[in-house]
């Protein structure tokens, strides 16, 4: 196997493990593989986010929203992989129960930017937008 098709399933690895960690709302999973100079563009304000702080933060509104099971599914997952940076983009089905009744269903587009630290992925970059209707 080459090295980028290798870095390309590592990255799968990685997204599929984020992904688990926010439907079992494991906050130490979700930060496990982003720098501490993270950089995110979310949907909800405040709009743009700098540092895991910021970033670990915007969690808890997020999983606030949820009354119970957090349906967060990844699809259509394209990985690009060079020797020390790579990129990520995918479909994001979000839906669930609010916590005051009734349900959301939601689609986003998720952009990641990563860099080869050591030997290890990280992300770098995270932007998330709605898909319109």
């Amino acid at each position: 196997m080459n090295q980028n098709n290798k870095d390309e399933r590592e990255i799968r690895t990685l997204l599929d493990t984020w992904a688990a960690a926010v439907r079992a709302r494991d906050m130490r999973q979700i930060l496990a593989h982003h720098t501490s100079d993270i950089l995110m563009f979310d949907v909800p304000p405040p709009t743009a986010l700098r540092g895991i702080e910021e970033y670990e933060r915007s969690w808890q509104p997020f999983f606030a929203s949820f009354a119970g099971a957090i349906t967060w599914e990844l699809s259509d997952v394209t990985v690009q992989a060079g020797s020390d940076v790579g990129f990520a983009t995918a479909l994001v089905r979000c839906a669930g129960d609010k916590p005051a009744g009734g349900s959301f269903d939601l689609a986003v587009r998720l952009t990641v930017g990563l860099r080869k630290i050591g030997d290890q992925w990280q992300i770098v970059h995270e932007h998330h937008s709605v898909v319109a209707e």
